[in-house]
């Protein structure tokens, strides 16, 4: 007759070290594989960061006595001016404005009246100037700034803080 080993019981201690181990084993590959199919679905996502959109330096300044409303062009690149009420004259800001967007200051008297003169320069070159008289009175300085895609002579990058 031959000895042969019988399998061990499921009640015995062997056969229950071995039930353990092919759980803990198929849990461990259960989690590696859902690790990876989520590493798979979260990775899939697009990332849309945009490099940063080229500026210009741009220098507003409004000249005379008294208070006036000041809209102007800065930083926003979805086109929004800023808007400053009853600024105290004489006033100068330098902003970095994004390609495309033309640098805009307009000045709005109050029912006071009086004569504000704003000016405008790019890069350091004056590009315009208007005045406004009496009550009410109004003047808008404007210049062109090129596209971003038309960024062959030296232009800074934008800088964070600015």
């Amino acid at each position: 007759m031959s000895a042969e080993a019988e399998p061990p019981q499921s009640g015995s201690a062997a056969g229950r070290r071995a039930d353990r181990r092919g759980i803990a084993v198929g849990a461990l590959l259960l989690t590696v594989c859902a690790g990876l199919v989520l590493y798979g679905v979260l990775g899939t996502q697009e990332k849309s960061v945009e490099p940063a959109r080229p500026t210009a330096a741009v220098t507003y300044e409004v000249t005379g006595e008294g208070t006036a409303d000041l809209t102007y062009q800065a930083r926003s690149e979805s086109g929004t001016a800023v808007v400053a009420r009853r600024v105290s004259l004489p006033w100068k800001k330098t902003v970095r404005v994004p390609l495309g967007n033309p640098p805009i200051v307009t000045i709005t008297l109050d029912a006071e009246g009086g004569q504000a003169r704003c000016a405008l320069a790019v890069r350091g070159r004056h590009v315009q100037t208007a005045t406004a008289s009496g009550s009410y009175g109004r003047a808008t300085c404007q210049g062109e700034l090129p596209g971003p895609e038309n960024t062959a002579d030296a232009v800074e990058p934008a800088q964070e803080g600015s």
